[in-house]
């Protein structure tokens, strides 16, 4: 891989962290902690995850030498029923998208980057099924299932 490759693939990355993040403090605002406890835990460790690799990508980049991707100034809501099983399907869409997204860092990267987009491609899959959806086979890539 070359550095160019790398560099294209953690702002792909950091761009959809961008839009993760907006959409989790809509689907946040959305949940409550004592009516659906399992769903508002979820969206909150979503948050804090997504908040996280947004850092780690920043930093990333910024060791590449290069300013990372800003965040837009607004990102397009899903269009979901305010209700516990609309943020579901919402966070489940959402991390589906992060799959494939992580999918794309790790056939374009190399060492610690494609290991952690591994990790955050597997994370996401995970979160999917705490959420409730079926596993699937090989996440992010639904060409091949």
């Amino acid at each position: 891989m070359t550095t160019t490759e790398t560099v294209e693939a953690l702002q792909t990355a950091l761009a959809a962290e961008h839009a993760a993040l907006f959409v989790y403090g809509s689907l946040g605002a959305q949940t409550s902690e004592s009516a659906t406890p399992h769903v508002f835990a979820e969206v909150v460790d979503a948050y804090s995850t997504h908040r996280a690799w947004r850092d780690l990508l920043t930093t990333r980049l910024r060791e590449e030498g290069v300013e990372p991707v800003p965040a837009a100034p607004t990102y397009e809501l899903p269009d979901i029923p305010a209700n516990v099983i609309g943020v579901v399907k919402a966070a489940c869409d959402l991390e589906a998208r992060c799959c494939e997204t992580y999918a794309y860092v790790v056939a374009n990267t190399v060492g610690q980057d494609r290991s952690w987009a591994i990790q955050a491609l597997t994370r996401a899959a995970v979160r999917q099924t705490a959420l409730g959806l079926p596993p699937g086979s090989w996440p992010g890539a639904s060409d091949l299932g």
